[in-house]
């Protein structure tokens, strides 16, 4: 029977999934190019909040096992990837509908993909080392959103 973690794992990764691929709507004034690079963003945005709701589930897991030197870079790690999956999400939904609000969520998903990157560096883990590698990837595609929407 899967656990309680695991499950909601896979409701915010599905949920994660249904906004990236439901992302067409008004595309069509963009060209192709920047329409491309449009998706990529997204789909990055909701690779990096998968894997943030895997790897937290990874550390509570872990938390629930051990106690000792791990289980506090554990719990920062399932905190910090808590907050990064939520800005994330928040992050591509508001990009996908073109709101006006996208670009201050484009700087606090990169805010916190920084954070989140930074503490799952700390780890020996290679599941949370790839996490730390997507949230530079996607920190760096945000932070490009926030200088292209100021200029």
């Amino acid at each position: 029977m899967m656990e309680r973690r695991e499950l909601l794992t896979l409701f915010g990764a599905g949920a994660a999934g249904l906004m990236v691929a439901g992302t067409t709507r008004a595309d069509d004034e963009k060209d192709g190019k920047d329409k491309e690079k449009h998706h990529a963003h997204m789909k990055v945005m909701g690779e990096c909040a998968l894997i943030c709701n895997m790897v937290s589930a990874h550390c509570l897991k872990e938390l629930a096992k051990q106690e000792g030197e791990h289980s506090e870079l554990h719990a920062e790690i399932a905190c910090a990837t808590n907050d990064c999956q939520t800005f994330c999400v928040q992050a591509v939904t508001l990009m996908a509908r073109h709101s006006k609000m996208a670009p201050h969520a484009h700087h606090a998903c990169a805010d916190a993909c920084r954070d989140c990157a930074a503490v799952c560096e700390k780890s020996q883990d290679e599941k949370i080392k790839k996490c730390a590698e997507i949230c530079r990837e996607c920190e760096r595609l945000c932070r490009e959103a926030c200088e292209k929407s100021a200029a």
